[in-house]
């Protein structure tokens, strides 16, 4: 069975961004009355996670894409990954602001993957 490279590629950055947002923000609600060395060690443990994806993400993705294109699908990415973590985990509020960078991104999509 042949899986498209774009969906390889999309769906291992998914999966080390979820990772990603854990390991950079997680810490803020789990691990606050903890030193910041001992959020630090686990932030590293769950990055480690992370670049075991991501890694194998680019190195697939760089076959088809050029490196802006994968940067900016990165991105992009990151930010459909960020906002249910803030709204859902960390109990963020919803902001309209989230809209305007989505639509920020959906135009850095479209200009770097434009011929």
């Amino acid at each position: 069975m042949h899986i498209p490279v774009f969906v390889q590629t999309a769906g291992l950055l998914v999966l080390s961004n979820i990772f990603m947002t854990f390991a950079w923000y997680g810490h803020l609600k789990t691990l606050n009355t903890r030193a910041w060395y001992i959020a630090a060690f686990v932030s590293w443990g769950i990055a480690l996670f992370e670049y075991l994806l991501q890694v194998p993400a680019n190195r697939i993705g760089a076959t088809q894409y050029s490196l802006a294109q994968l940067k900016i699908m990165q991105e992009a990415i990151t930010l459909t990954v960020f906002v249910p973590f803030a709204m859902f985990y960390m109990n963020q509020p919803f902001k309209l602001d989230y809209v305007w960078a989505a639509l920020c991104l959906v135009g850095a999509v479209y200009f770097i993957f434009r011929s």
